[in-house]
């Protein structure tokens, strides 16, 4: 049945779009429609959200059903409190064990299947909007990234458990992938020419679909010369769709197997896979890299994000006030001689 510019399937269908139609226009919300659950209306969102955003967005919203609580659940949209939310936010913390940065992008999906409650007249107001999220657990983790030797150190320690292990710490400080975008990377993502390179445009989180990486666009990072010598290897009597990063035995690479095979973490003094990105940027910069050429290598979306490895390192002002705190200068405008006199 053809209503105005939309099509249905079924007459009820039509005849129930019309009425909410018809409330909105009047500035009300059809009482009937707002009865509808939000687990029964949350496929019917999704269908019309994978029309309208990114699929890494569609993916993330696509959650929400595993994870709402049963009693949200069962709610009538129209009568959803923001106490229901928080409530929500708990379940996911308490049987989800969501991190903090997860449970802001469930609660901006949550938001947006409200917003379209609204906009189809089925709810009067969004309840997520004015709901706050729990507090944090714990403090933020802070990056520690590896210096040359301390690398070099790590590496040995890794080997004498796992050679292939120790190479991929090698490929991973050394070109500053995440975790997720060296399990997807392929043979045919290596270039050779003009120079030693890997194109990076999709990531796998374990347990999710493929996806763009994290600033949804390609980017081509050089492989360093430590890198580039155990790649060459690895692309040997390879394909080009085969795997380039593998776990030990070849199959694809799991976080949890690689940790427990390297044991990186307690070579690494209880750092994390990330911080071997953290440390390819300060390997980078300290060699006198430019900022921009790093955030360009990292797919930063803007230099100031990658600014923050500058603050670790320090400018150029502070090693240039150091050397003269340790070599003895003078304050400015004052002679040696007369500083050796007192005056």
């Amino acid at each position: 049945m053809v209503l105005g510019s939309r099509t249905f399937d079924r007459r009820r269908d039509a005849i129930a779009w019309a009425e909410r139609t018809e409330a909105q226009a009047v500035g009300g919300v059809d009482l009937k429609a707002g009865k509808a659950l939000v687990r029964d209306l949350l496929p019917e969102w999704l269908e019309h959200r994978r029309a309208t955003v990114t699929p890494q967005a569609a993916a993330t919203d696509g959650q929400l059903i595993r994870l709402m609580s049963p009693s949200l659940g069962a709610r009538a949209v129209a009568s959803v409190l923001p106490v229901d939310v928080e409530r929500w936010y708990v379940h996911l913390r308490q049987h989800h064990r969501q991190s903090d940065g997860s449970m802001k992008r469930y609660r901006g999906s949550l938001s947006a299947f409200f917003a379209w409650c609204i906009a189809e007249g089925r709810a009067a107001q969004n309840p997520v909007t004015p709901s706050r999220l729990p507090a944090p657990i714990g403090p933020p983790s802070e990056m520690r990234p590896l210096s040359e030797a301390d690398l070099s150190d790590v590496v040995e320690k890794v080997r004498a458990r796992c050679a292939h292990c120790a190479d991929l710490v090698t490929v991973l400080a050394w070109s500053g992938v995440r975790f997720g975008e060296a399990r997807e990377l392929r043979v045919k993502d290596v270039s050779e020419l003009p120079t030693p390179s890997l194109r990076v445009s999709r990531s796998r989180s374990e347990g999710e679909p493929v996806k763009s990486t994290k600033g949804r666009r390609a980017r081509r990072v050089p492989l360093a010369e430590p890198a580039w010598a155990i790649v060459r290897e690895l692309m040997r009597l390879k394909r080009p769709d085969d795997l380039l990063l593998t776990g030990e035995h070849g199959g694809q690479l799991w976080r949890s197997q690689f940790l427990r095979s390297s044991g990186f973490t307690e070579a690494s003094d209880g750092r994390r896979i990330h911080d071997l990105r953290h440390s390819f940027a300060t390997l980078a910069l300290a060699r006198g890299v430019d900022l921009a050429t790093v955030s360009k290598w990292l797919g930063h979306g803007s230099v100031s994000i990658t600014d923050r490895y500058m603050h670790y390192l320090g400018t150029q002002a502070d090693v240039a006030g150091l050397a003269l705190l340790n070599g003895g200068g003078s304050a400015p405008g004052v002679r040696d001689d007369e500083s050796e006199a007192g005056l």
